[in-house]
């Protein structure tokens, strides 16, 4: 029967103590079917002589992540969920490129603890757990008849002649920010109960996004009064967000920062025909108000002293004139 396939890149690899690699998860479609898949839940398990290091989506076909990659030690498993609108179909005809990658798996080789009459190698194993699914882009989210192909890492107790880290090396000479991007403000009744929220999404297509921060900076208000923070803290978050300022008064921030710690800004101001009384300007108007009613009861009351020491002045001016 015809099936898609899931399969990992290398399939058979070696590695020397203290050295990592990076492993390919791929998407084939069958062709002559013209199947298409759109969307991936994958769990892939390894056994317990390698390390995973990391997991970079920088270059995926999918645009859109239900869960990001995850690692989970105690496991030993890596997860991830994504997909990519009207589907993957297959290579485009006349490109040479393996356009096909969902994640890139970085592993590392620990070393292995060799006794008496112990090989001096043993066989790392990285593969799909059977809850792996994939969907035809069908509008129905049929799953998908789907093989799945893991890899096969020999693991030596020995170092290489030469430390090998491709991925430490993609970290180091990657300089180049995230892809530009904006931040859309939203509301749905059917959504996070009616209240404002943002959306936004990046690629970053060396070493791949490592993760967004969120920061609300209070705008200016009315003038002479500022209530801007330069100081506003940044906070992890991801798409969408449930804005904390529901009057839209904040000047919003996203930052998306790769995995090598570049990163690029993108800021929002809402419109001002969107915004509502906020909490601070409430405040700001009890304060003006608290102000006004002290200056007006500080002006009566001087009045008050004003007009008592001009009648005690006349009446001693009565008392000189009588005697």
């Amino acid at each position: 029967a015809a099936a898609a396939s899931l399969y990992m890149d290398p399939a058979f690899s070696s590695v020397g103590s203290g050295d990592a690699i990076t492993v390919s998860v791929r998407l084939d479609t069958d062709e002559q079917s013209e199947e298409c898949i759109n969307a991936v839940d994958a769990v892939i398990k390894y056994s317990d002589n390698i390390m995973p290091v990391d997991v970079s989506t920088g270059e995926s076909i999918f645009s859109i992540w239900v869960e990001q990659p995850k690692i989970d030690t105690q496991n030993k498993t890596i997860t991830f969920a994504g997909g990519i609108p009207n589907g993957y179909c297959g290579r485009i005809p006349g490109d040479p490129r393996l356009t096909n990658t969902l994640v890139k798996m970085v592993f590392r080789a620990p070393g292995l603890s060799i006794g008496q009459g112990a090989s001096a190698t043993s066989t790392a194993k990285i593969e799909f757990a059977p809850e792996t699914t994939a969907y035809e882009n069908d509008g129905f989210g049929t799953k998908a008849i789907l093989a799945m192909y893991g890899a096969a890492i020999d693991v030596s107790k020995f170092p290489s002649a030469e430390l090998k880290d491709p991925w430490r090396d993609a970290v180091v000479t990657d300089n180049i920010p995230p892809e530009k991007f904006s931040i859309a403000v939203q509301k749905d009744e059917l959504a996070f109960g009616g209240e404002y929220f943002i959306a936004f999404n990046t690629t970053d297509k060396q070493t791949g996004i490592d993760r967004y921060e969120i920061m609300e900076e209070p705008s200016s208000q009315l003038a002479a009064f500022d209530w801007g923070r330069a100081d506003a803290p940044w906070k992890e978050a991801r798409s969408p967000y449930i804005l904390k300022d529901q009057s839209l008064n904040s000047v919003i921030r996203v930052k998306a920062i790769d995995k090598a710690g570049n990163e690029y800004i993108a800021t929002l101001v809402p419109e001002e025909g969107m915004r509502g009384t906020s909490m601070a300007q409430y405040t700001m108007w009890g304060v003006v108000l608290v102000v006004v009613l002290g200056l007006i009861a500080a002006s009566m009351y001087g009045f008050r002293i004003y007009k008592r020491r001009k009648n005690q002045k006349v009446e001693a001016d009565s008392d000189l004139e009588s005697k």
